[in-house]
C-alpha cells in the first residue's frame, strides 16, 4: 500500500453521502491499517446545497458536473439515484478510476450489463453497496455455513420489511418512478436480501415472483398535484437455488410496525439460525446438540471486525457496516486487489430482480438468466 492519501470524489450528498462521509471520518480512528484518504470533492446539482454539504461532511471542494471529477480523483463513489448510475460510473471506469456504486446496480438489466462489462474491461476495483455483508453477525453466519456447522442447507427465508409508505398521503419521490428507480421494494430492499442469499447460500436457479402496488398515485410535496406510482410497493418470490436449497423472499414498504426489519432464517440438517437487522448484534442459533434456539451476542474480540471497536457487550450499529465496507473497498483500491461484492455480484443480483419481474408478467416460474 502507498502512504499517499487517496483522493475521494463522491456523487451525492444526502442519505448515502452522509453515511459514507461518516465512514470516511471514522476509518483512521478505528482501523489503523486503513489506507489514508482525502475527502476531496462532492458532486451534485444545487451549488448552494453543495457548498453547505462540502463544509458539513468534510470535503475540500464541490463540483456541479461529474465529468470534471471522474478522471481527476483516485476513487469515485456514485451514490446518486438509480437512473444516474450508468453514465457517470461507466465514464469513471473508462478513465481507469476505481469506482463504488450504490445498489441496485442499475434500473434495468441492460444498464447493469453495460456497467459490469465496463468494470471487467477497466481492471480496477469496482464495488457495489451491499453493506449488510459486513455486519459481524452475518460474517459469523458465513463462517458457520462454510465450516459445516449447520450441515446441508435446506431452507433460506429472507424478508425486508419497512412501513414508510403506509400512509397514502406520503409524498411522491423518485423511488416511486420506474424510469428513475427501475423497481420499488424489489430493487430498493430485495436487492439486499438477494445478495445475502447469494453470499450465504449460492446462486438462484429459478423462481416464481409476484409484485403488488397498493397506492397508484401520491401527492407531490409542496403542491396540489399528484404523480403516478409506477413501481411495486411489495414483492414476494419462491426460489430454488442451484444447490437444491429452497427459499422464500419478500419485501414491503407497507409493513406496518416494521422500520428496517431485514430478517434471514436458514435451516440445515444439523442446525438453524435467525437474524434481524433491527437487532444486528444478535444471532439466534440452534446447534445440533441444543434443545432450542440460543441468542448469541456477536461482540467478542474474536468476532469479525469487533476488535476494532469496543469491549465485548458494547454493541455497534447500522452506520458501522459502512465503515467495514469502506475499509475493505479502499484497502482493495490501495493494494490493487480484487474486491467483493463487485459489479459481477451486482449484475447477478440484477438478473434475479429481472426474473421476478418476468415471472410476475408471465405468471409462471422462470429461470434466472
Amino acid at each position: 500500500m502507498t502512504d499517499t492519501p487517496l483522493d475521494i470524489g463522491v456523487l451525492g450528498y444526502r442519505f448515502m453521502g452522509k453515511a459514507h462521509a461518516n465512514a470516511f471520518a471514522r476509518l483512521p480512528m478505528f482501523f489503523e491499517d486503513a489506507p489514508a484518504l482525502n475527502r476531496d470533492v462532492i458532486v451534485g446539482r444545487d451549488e448552494g446545497a453543495l457548498a453547505e454539504a462540502a463544509d458539513r461532511l468534510g470535503f475540500d471542494r464541490y463540483a456541479t458536473d461529474w465529468r470534471e471529477v471522474v478522471d481527476d480523483v483516485d476513487v469515485f463513489y456514485n451514490l446518486g439515484p438509480n437512473h444516474v448510475h450508468r453514465e457517470p460510473t461507466v465514464a469513471a471506469l473508462e478513465a481507469g478510476t476505481p469506482t463504488f456504486c450504490e445498489k441496485p446496480l442499475a434500473p434495468t438489466l441492460d444498464d447493469a450489463e453495460a456497467m459490469a462489462d465496463a468494470a471487467a474491461d477497466a481492471g480496477v476495483p469496482a464495488g457495489i453497496a451491499f453493506n449488510y455483508r459486513f455486519v459481524p453477525a452475518i460474517q459469523y453466519v458465513k463462517g458457520l455455513i462454510e465450516d459445516g456447522e449447520l450441515g446441508e442447507i435446506r431452507h433460506f427465508r429472507g424478508r425486508y420489511l419497512q412501513d414508510w409508505l403506509v400512509d397514502p398521503e406520503a409524498p411522491w419521490s423518485w423511488r416511486n418512478d420506474a424510469e428513475m428507480a427501475g423497481s420499488g421494494a424489489l430493487g430498493d430492499l430485495g436487492a439486499h436480501t438477494v445478495d445475502l442469499a447469494r453470499f450465504l447460500i449460492g446462486d438462484i436457479d429459478r423462481l416464481s415472483g409476484h409484485l403488488t402496488t397498493f397506492v397508484d398515485e401520491r401527492p407531490v410535496e409542496g403542491g396540489d398535484e399528484t404523480r403516478p406510482v409506477t413501481v411495486d410497493d411489495a414483492y414476494s418470490a419462491q426460489v430454488e437455488f442451484e444447490n437444491g436449497t429452497v427459499g422464500t423472499l419478500e419485501a414491503s414498504r407497507f409493513a406496518n410496525g416494521h422500520k428496517n426489519d431485514h430478517t434471514i432464517e436458514i435451516q440445515g440438517s444439523k442446525g438453524s439460525l435467525r437474524f434481524s437487522l433491527e437487532r444486528l448484534n444478535e444471532l439466534e442459533l440452534l446447534s445440533e446438540d441444543s434443545r432450542g434456539y440460543e441468542t448469541i451476542l456477536v461482540t467478542d474480540e474474536s468476532d469479525p471486525y469487533v476488535d476494532h471497536w469496543w469491549p465485548p457487550g458494547h454493541v455497534i450499529g447500522w452506520e458501522h457496516t459502512f465503515v467495514h465496507e469502506n475499509y475493505e473497498f479502499l484497502s482493495s483500491v490501495a493494494a490493487g486487489s480484487e474486491y467483493e461484492p463487485n459489479f459481477a455480484d451486482g449484475l447477478a443480483v440484477q438478473r434475479v430482480l429481472d426474473a421476478v419481474e418476468r415471472s410476475d408478467d408471465g405468471g409462471e416460474w422462470v429461470s434466472v438468466e
